[in-house]
């Protein structure tokens, strides 16, 4: 799966595989219309032979060999919950995707297309439940395509973490590390991944702002100049923001704090689930110093604090 090379840093647009799942109810059959960021898609191949894995959950259909490496496969139906068609998964595709440095294959019933998204018009699902999102926090964004249907970006990193396959560990601190003062503001939609960031600067001596995308991290730089200044640079130290965030991605925000003379000297880190050395490239076009790819603990320690010092000189 390759990504166009024509998405620009700052356009504020992703590309999604738009993906099919189909439910039975009632006799009649339905399809869901699902997404994935291609950044975190390595390839779609059709339906392997699978080893089964006694006394695993019902939605992990099992293993198999990719070129010498062992994948897990997800039914994405049965871990949302969704009856399927008989012989559906008989036709299916397997996505395989790499993220936070996890490889996984996730079960779907047919890989329709490519879509370019613009990131203003995903909306946060937090509107679903309570929760945040669907059957347990299962989505993530929704956005409208042609035909009045709507499609839905799933969060899909939430597997890994049942799966017991991602455990963020933010008590790994380095021995000698420095203990800094100021602000730092952290952006991420998602409140888990900005809670376990907030700890772990936290720790390092920061106070946090939060932002839950973009165009929120602008405004809260708006909020600051006010309250400070020209002097927002000497205090508020760092920027960490993750990448894919509704209504303005990081890249798209980042590119507008480099073009703001008022912002543009204070240091951003990113700080996301996407592994894939593009999106790194990306990151240090759009003014990034470091990117980072969730969560690991040293890693992050020592990049954020060599961020800073660095600015501190």
């Amino acid at each position: 799966m390759k990504i166009d090379d024509s998405l620009r840093v700052g356009s504020n647009e992703m590309e999604l595989v738009d993906f099919r799942i189909l439910k039975e109810e009632d006799g009649e059959v339905y399809e869901g219309i699902y997404g994935i960021n291609v950044s975190k898609v390595r390839e779609i191949i059709k339906m392997p032979r699978l080893t089964e894995l006694p006394g695993t959950p019902e939605y992990i259909e099992g293993i198999f060999d990719l070129r010498s490496v062992v994948i897990p496969v997800v039914n994405l139906a049965k871990w949302m919950g969704i009856v399927e068609p008989a012989n559906a998964i008989a036709n299916s595709r397997v996505i395989i995707t790499e993220f936070n440095n996890v490889l996984i294959g996730f079960v779907v019933h047919e890989a329709k297309r490519i879509r370019r998204i613009n990131w203003g018009d995903i909306e946060p699902a937090a509107f679903i439940s309570g929760s945040g999102s669907m059957d347990g926090s299962k989505i993530t964004g929704v956005t409208k395509i042609e035909d009045d249907n709507v499609l839905l970006i799933l969060d899909l990193e939430s597997v890994i973490q049942e799966l017991g396959l991602y455990e963020p560990d933010i008590d790994h601190i380095p021995e000698h590390m420095d203990n800094f003062s100021g602000l730092a503001l952290v952006l991420d939609d998602s409140l888990t991944a900005r809670k376990i960031v907030k700890e772990a600067i936290q720790k390092m001596g920061f106070s946090v702002i939060e932002a839950g995308d973009g165009q929120e991290g602008l405004d809260k730089l708006e909020e600051l100049h006010k309250m400070y200044g020209d002097d927002i640079s000497k205090q508020l130290k760092i920027i960490i923001s993750d990448v894919e965030m509704p209504k303005m991605d990081g890249f798209h925000f980042a590119a507008n704090v480099k073009e703001d003379g008022r912002f543009k000297n204070i240091p951003i880190v990113f700080n996301s689930s996407i592994s894939d050395h593009f999106s790194e490239i990306r990151g240090k076009e759009a003014g990034g110093e470091a990117y980072l790819v969730k969560f690991e603990a040293s890693s992050f320690y020592d990049e954020v604090a060599r961020v800073v010092r660095a600015h501190m000189k």
